[in-house]
């Protein structure tokens, strides 16, 4: 009888088993605190591509499940989310977004053999330094972004002084740096270059600090709430200071901030996706369900479709299997045809300048 009953048992399992198959991967990011705007746009292109991906059938006949884990951009939550994230299982995580969270979240990923694609962290040392070989990006690089800023504050402002800040983070700092040092490299000489507290509400001490200094641009190294405020305070007090900035002013919760006062900001980000013609289809949808498919949604989305494409020229989830795929492959995404190189930087077009105009942004006309 006992024999009986454990070869029933074992052929209910066999027979429960596909039913119940699933590959489990992960988004993770700021899915709350002031930065939980890039979290949504996370969220949502990772759960529209697993949606898709298992209409189609899945990842090697299984359907995949997304957790979502929340590190408030901050170092040592991240890490927490990422040992959570192995508790459960997850073989891959489109993640992290802020540089000052992938990069510490990498060192449990890499010994865990974990693949991770962050769709937004751009400061080089998540690649330069990456602890492990399943570390990528989807985005470009800080110092890509500074090489494109720098000389274009110059040419483009030859008679302004030119103040760099940051907030002391790793995206932040380091966009601030690389910005000023393709400055000076082109030729321009900066007038300060200073930090600022993150977080706070009344900027007046620094805005006043750049009025003092006869600033008539000030490159921004740091995230849309405190640029946002920055710029809406330096016009309360007369300025017409340019403010540029980089990729994280990507969501209209910067307009949200400055209304009609952000007119004119500028900063660097990579082309438009949805500009792409064969993304056309995915950002109705999106836009369908009520989601505006701005900055990082249809990066994370197209992490996961490189990731999966990686699996299925691999042919198993064997983690040296599907880092040999993506080294060498070319993955067809929302962002068009790119692969990596043997960093685990993305090779896709790089930086271009945009200007925010009646409460959206575009492309900066010439």
């Amino acid at each position: 009888m006992k024999k009986v009953l454990l070869a029933g048992a074992a052929l209910g399992v066999l027979m429960a088993g596909p039913a119940w198959a699933e590959i489990k991967i992960a988004t993770a990011g700021p899915m709350t605190g002031q930065y939980a705007a890039f979290g949504e746009q996370m969220r949502a292109g990772a759960e529209l591509a697993v949606q898709h991906i298992n209409a189609e059938g899945g990842v090697l006949g299984e359907q995949l499940s997304l957790e979502i884990g929340d590190d408030a951009c901050e170092g040592r939550q991240a890490v927490s989310v990422a040992n959570q994230l192995v508790s459960q299982g997850v073989v891959f995580v489109a993640g992290h977004f802020c540089s000052g969270a992938s990069i510490p979240a990498s060192a449990v990923y890499a010994e865990e053999q974990i693949i991770q694609i962050s769709p937004a962290s751009t400061n080089p040392d998540f690649t330069e330094k990456r602890p492990g070989p399943g570390v990528f990006r989807m985005c470009g690089r800080d110092d890509q972004q500074g090489q494109v800023a720098g000389p274009f504050i110059l040419e483009r402002f030859p008679d302004r002084k030119v103040a760099f800040i940051h907030d002391r983070t790793a995206y932040g700092q380091g966009l601030a740096e690389a910005t000023r040092d393709a400055y000076q490299a082109a030729g321009g000489t900066p007038a300060l270059f200073e930090a600022y507290t993150p977080g706070e509400r009344d900027y007046t001490a620094l805005v006043s600090k750049l009025q003092a200094e006869g600033i008539g641009v000030v490159h921004v190294g740091g995230y849309h709430t405190e640029a946002g405020l920055i710029m809406r305070q330096m016009r309360e007090q007369g300025m017409d200071t340019v403010l540029i900035s980089g990729d994280a002013l990507v969501t209209d919760e910067y307009w949200a901030i400055t209304g009609d006062l952000g007119e004119g900001t500028l900063m660097t980000f990579s082309p438009d996706p949805r500009k792409n013609p064969d993304a056309s289809a995915l950002v109705e949808e999106f836009r369908g369900k009520g989601v505006e498919p701005e900055g990082y949604v249809l990066y994370t989305y197209a992490a996961i479709q490189a990731w999966k494409e990686a699996v299925e020229a691999a042919g198993s989830l064997d983690f040296d299997g599907v880092v040999e795929a993506l080294n060498t492959g070319t993955f067809n995404t929302v962002l068009g045809e790119s692969g990596f190189d043997d960093k685990g930087d993305v090779q896709l077009p790089g930086y271009v300048l945009y200007e925010w105009k009646n409460g959206t942004y575009d492309y900066l006309e010439n």
